[in-house]
């Protein structure tokens, strides 16, 4: 009788297990940069790392946002420095890459490893110059989403691997299905969204990640930043971390009821289209304004897409590129 072959998604969570190669099962870690903003995208993989550590028993230490390290902090050097993947490194996100950069310096004795990351410099001057550091540091080592990051960070750095998203450490997120449902788009309003082509799609629910959340929902978040804030100079003693980590909870769980009341969704947010295919949601995939959703699309999630196709350029309705799952 022959095995039957693994979901596409199963495959890209088992994926992330190379990441212990580097951050082995037992290992003590402080998790650095979790973000504490409202945007679901890293919250889904805040959601998916934490889970990581638990799944493979990696004990962590010390868990610190942006806003809580303190430069000069004392750290074991058997510890390992783990920081928070996503979409900011690079100079799109200064105040990521200069705590990243921070770190290098600081920690030269420490192995320090970013987890699965977009790579993505405005200016080649500045790549060359935020590269130089961590190329110093004896073991640094990069995780990235896609074909077009590796390109830009192996020519500079010795220790750089593809992975898929932490977020595919939540597959799968169970949810009854509404093939009935209406289509739900979730479209960038923000500084990476593409010049053209997302007011032209048609979708019943138009919407995007900050849009979810209620004036109370962003009144709470702005008190535990500014507690995050203060943290820092009170040695991390507040309990901010436990307190924002519900709120976070709470924010995705809305983005999945969301879901889980639509019957397809077409989105221009990366992990708009993750959290579809966690999700088993039939989705449309569109691009941003660097390319980051197209290059993941081709290095991925194109395995997700039963016989969809991934389109580059015109010749579509939308004038852009897309992938459809489902």
């Amino acid at each position: 009788m022959e095995r039957s072959q693994a979901h596409p998604m199963e495959e890209l969570k088992r994926m992330l297990e190379r990441i212990l190669d580097v951050i082995p099962p037992g290992s003590n870690i402080v998790y650095v940069d979790y973000p504490v903003h409202e945007n679901i995208g890293d919250l889904l993989i805040l959601q998916g790392t934490e889970r990581f550590f638990q799944d493979h028993g990696i004990r962590v230490r010390k868990r610190l946002s942006y806003l809580q390290f303190r430069k000069g902090m004392r750290l074991p050097p058997e510890w390992i420095v783990v920081c928070h993947g996503g979409g900011n490194f690079g100079d799109l996100y200064p105040a990521n890459q200069k705590l990243r950069e921070t770190l290098a310096r600081t920690y030269p004795a420490n192995r320090i490893v970013v987890l699965p990351q977009t790579v993505y410099f405005s200016d080649e001057e500045e790549r060359e110059r935020s590269l130089a550091v961590f190329a110093s540091h004896p073991d640094f080592h990069l995780f990235v989403r896609d074909r077009v990051s590796y390109d830009l960070a192996a020519d500079r750095l010795p220790r750089v691997y593809l992975s898929p998203d932490m977020a595919h450490q939540l597959y799968p997120i169970e949810s009854p299905p509404s093939p009935a449902g209406p289509r739900l788009g979730i479209l960038r309003t923000d500084g990476e969204a593409a010049r053209e082509g997302d007011e032209r799609v048609g979708c019943d629910i138009r919407t995007d990640w900050p849009e979810l959340l209620s004036k109370a929902d962003y009144a709470m978040q702005r008190v535990l930043v500014l507690a995050s804030s203060l943290d820092r100079y009170l040695l991390n003693l507040l309990p901010v971390r436990p307190l924002w980590y519900r709120l976070a909870n709470r924010f995705v769980a809305k983005a999945v009821r969301l879901y889980g009341s639509c019957g397809s969704v077409v989105t221009s947010r990366l992990h708009g289209h993750i959290l579809a295919c966690l999700m088993g949601v039939p989705n449309r995939l569109l691009d941003n304004n660097y390319g980051k959703n197209g290059s993941y699309y081709r290095q991925w999630t194109y395995r997700v897409r039963e016989g969809k196709d991934f389109e580059n350029g015109t010749g579509n309705d939308l004038g852009g590129m897309y992938a459809e799952s489902s």
